[in-house]
């Protein structure tokens, strides 16, 4: 039987314990912060709080990660369903590769396409959005490749270092 979390030179897996010194490495890498909206660090207390929260069923906490790891099960990045929705059948989407070296080099596309895959034949979900910095080049030719469609535009939706950037809606119905 095939893994409905596997596509391509990916598996996607659910957060262990063991990763809270992989958590606390990439969520305290502000050089992430700004495509994360994140602006703190995050303690190792607080990570693995939210590693034992994550066990939870995502009707109930509306998000899950999960670890992008290559077909040697190591880990390359996380996949984020956030505002999971069953009832509209839609969630938000997020992504991230860590290591730059491991950046275009197909793992992202993979997960996405392996998370459209649960999504449709797991969850119900016919459509997925994200939002994205119009800086994020990577992220906006990634999810135009994988078939999402902008639909929106925030003006000066976000405060970067630069100054103020537009954030792109983009959505995708799966079938």
């Amino acid at each position: 039987m095939d893994n409905i979390l596997a596509y391509g030179n990916v598996i996607l897996r659910a957060l262990e314990p063991d990763d809270i010194d992989l958590l606390y490495q990439w969520e305290n890498d502000s050089s992430l912060w700004e495509v994360s909206n994140s602006r703190t660090p995050f303690s190792r207390h607080l990570l693995a709080r939210y590693i034992q929260e994550a066990t939870r069923d995502i009707y109930e906490q509306k998000q899950f990660r999960f670890i992008i790891q290559d077909n040697n099960l190591q880990p390359k990045g996380a996949i984020d369903l956030f505002d999971f929705d069953p009832y509209h059948q839609r969630a938000g989407v997020g992504i991230m590769i860590y290591n730059k070296i491991d950046r275009r080099a197909g793992y992202a596309s993979d997960a996405l396409r392996a998370l459209e895959n649960f999504c449709l034949n797991s969850l119900g979900i016919r459509q997925l959005y994200a939002n994205i910095s119009e800086m994020n080049e990577a992220s906006l030719q990634l999810f135009q490749k994988s078939g999402y469609q902008v639909t929106g535009i925030k003006k000066q939706w976000l405060k970067t270092s630069s100054g103020w950037c537009d954030e792109w809606l983009m959505q995708k119905f799966l079938s």
